[in-house]
C-alpha cells in the first residue's frame, strides 16, 4: 500500500477539470497581475522619495561596477550626498531575493588565474577583483578588507538574457548592455521595488509605523565585516543548535519521517517539496525449500549472512533449478537475488567438487562486490573451503590467467571477456567448459539494444562451445530489476526456451518515503528570473543529510554534474567546518584509474563512507554498505528504468528508506514536476534485442567460425539467416563446413567490438609537483577522444575527485594533458559546435502515399570547439578563443529533408522551423524500438536563440546516426521501417493531451541539449508534410504572447550526391 500528499498551493483551486493534463509551465508564484489587482495603498513620502532614489541611482550605476565602493563612488556624484550603507541595507530587506548586499572574498571576483595556461588571441578582460576605490568617501565602515575580501552590491536579474516568447533563451554576454536595455533593466527592478513596497503596506499593522519596521529589519542586513563577525552560513547543514554536532551512527540516526519534518522547519525550506509518496513496511514471506539444503549449506548461510530462511522468490527460483530449468528472477533491489544461485551453486559443488561456474556483471564494480560475498559464503561451509574464485575480466595480469583457467571452479567475469578471451581460446578453457554447471548473469536488463544484440550472439556462441564439449547440462539463471516481460527478455538474450520467471517478491521492505523536490523561485514576485539552481539544492540536502547520520548517496546525470556536485560540496563543508563529514565523501564515476577505482570501492564496502557522488556507475546493484537515501539530480538519461533503479539504491537493510528526485529547470523534468504519478505508474519500455541483424549476426558467426567450424545444424543456435550468411560471406570447405574469411584472421573478435570500437584515450597528468623535491608527475584518469575535445583544451578547469585543475598544456600528438592544481572559483564551459551532414547517398525509399522520400547513406560528423567561457554561478564572466584541430569522423545515417512548403508554412506564421525540426526529430526516435543506439543533431539553444544573426546555417533536415565506431546497422533498420516510424510518430504526436511536448510524443531524456529547442505543433507540421497529409490551420496559429523576434538558422536542404546505380526502393 502506499500514500500519496501533493503540496501544491494551486491543488486546491484545480476542482474537476475532466482529467484535462496542466501545461508544462512550471509553478508560478503569486504573481504581478493577482498584485495590481489589489487596491495600492498610499505610500510615506520617505519610499517614494529618499529610498526610490537610491534605488534607481545604485540600479543604474550597478551595470557598470562590480563592487560596492565604485557603485557608491558614482552615485554619490549624482546623489551629491553621501550614499548610507544603511539605506541599502533597507532596499536588502525590502527585496532580499533579489538584493545581494555583503562582503565577499576578493578571490570570489577573479577571473583569471595566476597560472599560465597558454595564449588565447582575445585579450584578456579586466579582473573585476582589482577595482581599485580611488575617490571613494571612507567616512564610515571599511569597504575593502585589503587581505582578503570586498563590499559587494549585486542584483539578481537573468543575466543570460530573457526568453523571447515561444522560443528560448536568448543568450548574451554581461554587462554589455545598451542604454534603451539599461533603462528596461531598471524598469523592472522598480517595478519590483513598487510590489515589494505595498506588500510591505498591507502587511503593516495599522497602529505601526512601515518606515521604522523597514529600517528596525535593515540592521540585520548591513553587512558584518568578516574580520569582526564570521556568521553561519544559511545553508549550514545543520541549520540548528549544534552545529559540529558529531554524525549518529547508524542504528542511531533519526527516523526518515523525523528528517522530513526537520527539513520542512528549516529557514531555507520554501515548498520545495511538490509531491510525496509513502510506500508502507511490507513483511517478508518465507518459504520451504523440499528437499532441503544440506546441513552444511544452511550452516554457511547463518554464519556468512545471517539467514536461517529463505524468502518465497529464493525457493520458488531455487527449486527451478534443482528440477533442471532456467530462471529469470525480477523483483526489488536488495531482495536477495544473489542467494538464487550462490546456493544452487554450493549444491553442485557438495555434489561434484569438480562443477565450474559463471557469474557475469556488468561493471567491473558488482563483481568485485559479489566475488567478496561468494568467498565468505564458501569459507564458511565446511568441505567447501579450499573451492578457488577468481576475477577474470581486463584488469587481470597476463601472467595469472593460465593459473585461473587451470585452477578455478568459479569465475567473475564479464561478456566482453567472453567474446575476446575464453571463446576464442576455448581449447584452453575445455576443463572449465566440461564441467560448468550455471551461468549467471546479474542486471539482466543491463543488456539491450545493439550491446544487449552482441551479448545475445556471444551466449549462443558459449552454448554451442560447451555442447561441442560433451556438456548439455549447464543452467542459465538471472536476475533483473523489476522489468516489463522479463521472461521474454531472457529468451531473447540466451536463445533458451525453457525459462522460469520469478516475479513475486517475498522479501520484506521498510518503509520508503518519495519525495519530489522543486527548486523554489528565486523571487515568488518575479517568476522571468527563473529557480534556484537544482544542483545546490541537491547539495544542500546531502549535507543536511550526512549531518544527522542519513548514509546518502547523490547520482548525476554526466560526469562533469557529477565532479562539479563534489566541488560543490568540498567548498561547503570545508566553509562549514565538518571535515569531519567530507572526509566522508567520494565521488564514484567512470574515468578514474584502476586504483582509485579499488580504494573508493573498498571505502564503500566498509560502509565508512557516509556520502558518496556517483553517475550510473553505481546505479546497478553494487551493495555499498547502510544507504538510507538517494537524492536524484535531474531526471536520468536513461529513462523511467534508471529512475526507478537509482530510487531503489535506499533502503536495501530493510530499514527505512527515503528517495528525493530534485529536478532541473530542464523540460522533461518539469514535466514530472506537474505529473509526478508517472513516475511510479507508467510503465517501462519494453527491453529490445536485436536477433534479426545481419550486420551483427555475421561479425560473430565470423568469430564462431573460428571456435570450431560451422555446419547447418548450427542454425539452431543463430537462427534461420545462418545459412544464407555463411554462403555468401563465409568461406565453406570440400566438406561443407564454414570458416572464417581470411579477412578477419588470425583474431576475429579482435575485428569485433561488442560496445562498439574503443575510441582512442588522452592521459591526464597532473604536473603540480614536477621540480620540487620529491615530487613527480601523477596520472589522475584517461579521458575519451570524444570527451577530450570538451574536458582539456588549454586553460579548461578540470575537476577530479572535487579538486580544481587547470589545464596547462595539451599535446594532440602524444595524447598527453598536463594538468596543474588551481583553486579556481570559475568553471569553464566550450564554446563548440558540431554539423551532422549528409555526404553521399546510398538508398532512397518512398514514403507511402507521398512524393516525399526517405534517404540512407554516408553521414560526416564535423567538431570544432572554438573557444570556451568562464562560468560562475552560471553567469559568464568571460570568453576565451581557441585555435584547436577540429574533429572529423564518419559514419552511416538516414535523412528526411522537410518540405519547403512546411517551411513557408512555419515561417508565414511565425513559427521556428529549428524548434520544428529537433522536436520532430525526438518524435521520430521515441518511436524507434532501436533508438538508443541512434543519435540525431540536437539544436543548441545558445544558437538558435542567439541575440543576432547566426553565419552557421543548418538545412532543414530530419537526419539520425549510428555514432562513430558503433556497427550494428541501426541505421539501416530504421531506415527500412521508416514508414511505420513516420506514421507512430505523426499519431503519438497528435494524440497526446499534453500542451507543450513531453517525453510520450516530442521530448526525450537523452536530449543533450534539454529540449529547449521544441515545439509540438511545429513537429507535427513537420511530420504530416512528409506524409503529405493535410495541416490543420489551428496549428498555424501564434499562442498569446509568441514573438516573432527570432533569427532562421536553418535553410532549405539541398540535394545529396547519389551512389551509382541507386534505384528508388518501394514503400
Amino acid at each position: 500500500m502506499s500514500s500519496t500528499s501533493r503540496k501544491r498551493k494551486e491543488s486546491s483551486a484545480q476542482g474537476n477539470d475532466g482529467g484535462a493534463k496542466r501545461p508544462r509551465a512550471t509553478r508560478q508564484g503569486r504573481g504581478k497581475k493577482a498584485i495590481q489587482a489589489e487596491e495600492t495603498p498610499a505610500w510615506p513620502e520617505y519610499f517614494s522619495d529618499a529610498l526610490n532614489t537610491v534605488l534607481a541611482f545604485c540600479s543604474s550605476r550597478k551595470n557598470f561596477a562590480i563592487t560596492f565602493p565604485v557603485v557608491r563612488s558614482s552615485v554619490e556624484s549624482l546623489l551629491h550626498a553621501p550614499l548610507e550603507l544603511e539605506k541599502v541595507a533597507e532596499l536588502k530587506a525590502l527585496l532580499p531575493e533579489i538584493v545581494n548586499f555583503a562582503y565577499t572574498p576578493r578571490t570570489e571576483l577573479r577571473i583569471h588565474s595566476d597560472q599560465h595556461v597558454g595564449p588565447g588571441r582575445r585579450e584578456r578582460s579586466p579582473d573585476y577583483s582589482a577595482f581599485q576605490t580611488i575617490g571613494v568617501s571612507t567616512s564610515r565602515v571599511n569597504d575593502v578588507d585589503e587581505d582578503e575580501h570586498v563590499l559587494v552590491l549585486d542584483f539578481l536579474d537573468n543575466s543570460r538574457g530573457k526568453k523571447n516568447a515561444g522560443t528560448g533563451l536568448a543568450y548574451a554576454l554581461p554587462p554589455a548592455l545598451s542604454p534603451a536595455a539599461t533603462k528596461k533593466l531598471v524598469e523592472r527592478r522598480n517595478e519590483r521595488f513598487v510590489e515589494a513596497v505595498n506588500e510591505l503596506l498591507r502587511a503593516t499593522p495599522v497602529d505601526d509605523d512601515p518606515v521604522a519596521l523597514l529600517q528596525a529589519a535593515a540592521r540585520d542586513h548591513i553587512p558584518a565585516h568578516p574580520r569582526l563577525n564570521r556568521p553561519l552560513t544559511l545553508a549550514s547543514q545543520s541549520d540548528v543548535k549544534g552545529k559540529n554536532k558529531a554524525v549518529p551512527e547508524p542504528d542511531r540516526r533519526p527516523s526518515i519521517q523525523e528528517v522530513i519534518e526537520d527539513i520542512e522547519h528549516q529557514e531555507w525550506y520554501m515548498e520545495q517539496i511538490s509531491y510525496r509518496r509513502t510506500f508502507d513496511a511490507r513483511e517478508g514471506q518465507a518459504a520451504t525449500l523440499d528437499p532441503p539444503l544440506s546441513e552444511a549449506i544452511a550452516q554457511a548461510l547463518r554464519d556468512s549472512r545471517k539467514i536461517s530462511s529463505l524468502y518465497s522468490h529464493q525457493v520458488a527460483a531455487i527449486s527451478a533449478l534443482s528440477r533442471g530449468q532456467n530462471v529469470i528472477v525480477s523483483t526489488s533491489t536488495a531482495s536477495g537475488k544473489s542467494v538464487i544461485y550462490q546456493v544452487p551453486l554450493l549444491q553442485f559443488l557438495e555434489a561434484d567438487p569438480h562443477s565450474t561456474a559463471i557469474f557475469i556483471y556488468p561493471t567491473k564494480a558488482l563483481a568485485q562486490d559479489q566475488r567478496g560475498a561468494l568467498e565468505q559464503l564458501l569459507y564458511a561451509c565446511p568441505g567447501l573451503e579450499h573451492i578457488k574464485v577468481s576475477t577474470y575480466d581486463g584488469d587481470t595480469p597476463q601472467e595469472l590467467r593460465a593459473g585461473i583457467r587451470e585452477t578455478a571452479s568459479v569465475i567473475f567475469t564479464n561478456f566482453d571477456m567472453i567474446h575476446a578471451s575464453i571463446l576464442p581460446h576455448e581449447d584452453s578453457w575445455r576443463r572449465f567448459l566440461k564441467n560448468l554447471k550455471i551461468v549467471a548473469v546479474d542486471e539482466l536488463h543491463y543488456y539491450h539494444g545493439i550491446f544487449g544484440s552482441h551479448v545475445a550472439q556471444v551466449v549462443r556462441r558459449l552454448r554451442r562451445v560447451c555442447a561441442a564439449v560433451g556438456n548439455r547440462r549447464a543452467r542459465f539463471v538471472s536476475c533483473s530489476a523489476t522489468i516489463s516481460k522479463p521472461g521474454q527478455h531472457m529468451k531473447n538474450i540466451f536463445g533458451i526456451d525453457n525459462v522460469v520467471e520469478v516475479t513475486e517478491d517475498g522479501a520484506p521492505s521498510g518503509r520508503k518515503d518519495f519525495l519530489v523536490w522543486n527548486p523554489p523561485l528565486k523571487d515568488p514576485m518575479d517568476p522571468t528570473l527563473g529557480r534556484l539552481n537544482s544542483m545546490t539544492e541537491a547539495t544542500k540536502l546531502m549535507r543536511f543529510l550526512m549531518a544527522r547520520g542519513v548514509r546518502v548517496i547523490l547520482f548525476c546525470k554526466i560526469r562533469k554534474s557529477c565532479e562539479l556536485a563534489m566541488k560543490t560540496l568540498r567548498q561547503e563543508l570545508t566553509a562549514d567546518g565538518r571535515l569531519d563529514i567530507l572526509e566522508r565523501v567520494m565521488s564514484y564515476r567512470g574515468g578514474y584509474s584502476q586504483e582509485d577505482r579499488r580504494r573508493i570501492e573498498r571505502e564503500a564496502f566498509s560502509g565508512n563512507l557516509l556520502g558518496i557522488v556517483a553517475t550510473n556507475a553505481l546505479e546497478l546493484g553494487v551493495d555499498i554498505g547502510v544507504l538510507d537515501a538517494v537524492i536524484m539530480l535531474g531526471f536520468p538519461i536513461g529513462g523511467l528504468a534508471s529512475f526507478r533503479q537509482q530510487a531503489g539504491r535506499a533502503g536495501r537493510r530493510a530499514r527505512d528508506a527515503l528517495a528525493i528526485f530534485v529536478a532541473d529547470s530542464l523540460p522533461v523534468d518539469q514535466h514530472f514536476i506537474n505529473y509526478p504519478e508517472e513516475l511510479f505508474d507508467r510503465s517501462t519500455d519494453d527491453l529490445i534485442v536485436d536477433l534479426e541483424s545481419k550486420v551483427i549476426l555475421e561479425a560473430h558467426l565470423q568469430c564462431a567460425g573460428h571456435e570450431m567450424p560451422l555446419t547447418d545444424e548450427d542454425e539452431m543456435y543463430f537462427g534461420p539467416s545462418m545459412k544464407e550468411i555463411c554462403e555468401t560471406r563465409l568461406v565453406k570447405d570440400k566438406d561443407g563446413w564454414y570458416h572464417t574469411h581470411p579477412r578477419y584472421l588470425p583474431y576475429p573478435s579482435r575485428h569485433v567490438s561488442i560496445r562498439g570500437v574503443e575510441e582512442e584515450k588522452y592521459s591526464v597528468v597532473d604536473v603540480s609537483r614536477v621540480g620540487k623535491p620529491g615530487g613527480s608527475a601523477t596520472i589522475l584518469e584517461e579521458v575519451e577522444l570524444s570527451r577530450a575535445l570538451f574536458e582539456i583544451y588549454e586553460g579548461a578547469v578540470f575537476i577530479h575527485q572535487g579538486l580544481t585543475f587547470l589545464v596547462q598544456e595539451v599535446s594532440h600528438d602524444t595524447k598527453v594533458a598536463k594538468l596543474v592544481r588551481s583553486d579556481v572559483n570559475w568553471i569553464t564551459e566550450p564554446r563548440d559546435f558540431t554539423n551532422v551532414d549528409a555526404m553521399q547517398t546510398y538508398r532512397i525509399r518512398e514514403i507511402k502515399d507521398s512524393p516525399h522520400r526517405a534517404f540512407y547513406g554516408r553521414v560526416e560528423l564535423f567538431t570544432l570547439v572554438y573557444g570556451y567561457f568562464k562560468l560562475r554561478n552560471k553567469a559568464i564572466i568571460d570568453a576565451v578563443d581557441l585555435d584547436t584541430p577540429p574533429w572529423q569522423r564518419e559514419t552511416t545515417g538516414m535523412w528526411l529533408d522537410v518540405p519547403k512548403s512546411a517551411l513557408d508554412l512555419m515561417r508565414a506564421a511565425g513559427m521556428n522551423p529549428a524548434e520544428a525540426i529537433h522536436s520532430a526529430q525526438h518524435a521520430f526516435l521515441n518511436r524507434f524500438a532501436l533508438a538508443v543506439d541512434l543519435k540525431t543533431e540536437c539544436k543548441v539553444p545558445e544558437k538558435e536563440y542567439k541575440a543576432a544573426a547566426s553565419q552557421r546555417k543548418r538545412p532543414a533536415r530530419l537526419i539520425f546516426y549510428e555514432p562513430s565506431g558503433k556497427t550494428g546497422g541501426v541505421a539501416g533498420k530504421a531506415f527500412d521501417h521508416v514508414n511505420d516510424i513516420l506514421r507512430d510518430a505523426h499519431d503519438r504526436v497528435e494524440a497526446c493531451e499534453c500542451d507543450g511536448g513531453c517525453t510520450e510524443c516530442v521530448d526525450s531524456p537523452s536530449c543533450k541539449e534539454g529540449n529547449v529547442v521544441a515545439s509540438k505543433a511545429g513537429a507535427l507540421i513537420v511530420l504530416k508534410s512528409l506524409l503529405a497529409r493535410p495541416i490543420d490551420v489551428d496549428l498555424l496559429q501564434l499562442q498569446p504572447g509568441d514573438s516573432l523576434e527570432v533569427y532562421d538558422t536553418v535553410v532549405e536542404a539541398t540535394s545529396v550526391r547519389t551512389a551509382e546505380g541507386v534505384e528508388v526502393e518501394s514503400a
